[in-house]
């Protein structure tokens, strides 16, 4: 490399280096998102809609809906009332995988006792997508966690069974989205509402 390419290529590392960072603009979602729904009586807010990704790839798009907007996990985590968590899939998702992948996440984010204390429910929500052979791109599935109720499984608007768990239970099921290691970093600030359109 001669002279005057050497200090043109100076020049760029340079500018790259000295230039602000800028915050990184979430992927628009696909699905549309209402931006305000009602569970058990309670108004809640679209608090943010992000997609989730894996190897460049789209696997679905997620809606956090709160009582009142939230900016942080701990935010989140210690809002009291009624919460939804609202997905579309992107791709073809085997319902076996997906189970394992959300029980992973919250594996990921609890301790061996939680984890013991809340086998039961956690199971169920193994089974809940275990149980179908795969969802389709465009079908959607739900979480709604109603305090003193327990949490409410949905695919494709139908409730899989009853409530299951109590508040810690869906602090876990958050916690794979929110928690110390959350499954997708984008995802999480888009969800918070922490990133730029």
């Amino acid at each position: 490399m001669n002279m005057k390419n050497r200090l043109a290529c100076g020049l760029l590392l340079a500018a790259a280096l000295a230039a602000p960072t800028l915050p990184v603009s979430a992927a628009p979602t696909t699905a549309t998102f209402d931006t305000a729904a009602e569970l058990a009586g309670t108004k809640l807010l679209l608090n943010g809609k992000g997609t989730r990704t894996r190897f460049a790839f789209k696997v679905y798009d997620m809606a956090l809906y709160t009582t009142k907007k939230v900016a942080t996990p701990a935010e989140l985590l210690a809002l009291p009332g009624p919460k939804r968590l609202m997905f579309v899939a992107q791709r073809e998702l085997p319902g076996t995988d997906l189970g394992r992948l959300f029980l992973r996440g919250m594996t990921a984010n609890a301790t061996q006792a939680q984890m013991t204390r809340h086998a039961q429910s956690s199971t169920r929500l193994i089974d809940v997508f275990s149980g179908r052979p795969k969802l389709n791109p465009g079908e959607s599935f739900a979480m709604d966690f109603e305090p003193g109720k327990g949490t409410t499984f949905y695919i494709m608007g139908k409730a899989q069974g009853a409530p299951v768990g109590d508040d810690e239970f869906f602090g876990l099921v958050l916690r794979i989205w929110f928690g110390d290691s959350p499954a997708d970093t984008d995802l999480r600030d888009a969800l918070l509402d922490r990133v730029r359109d």
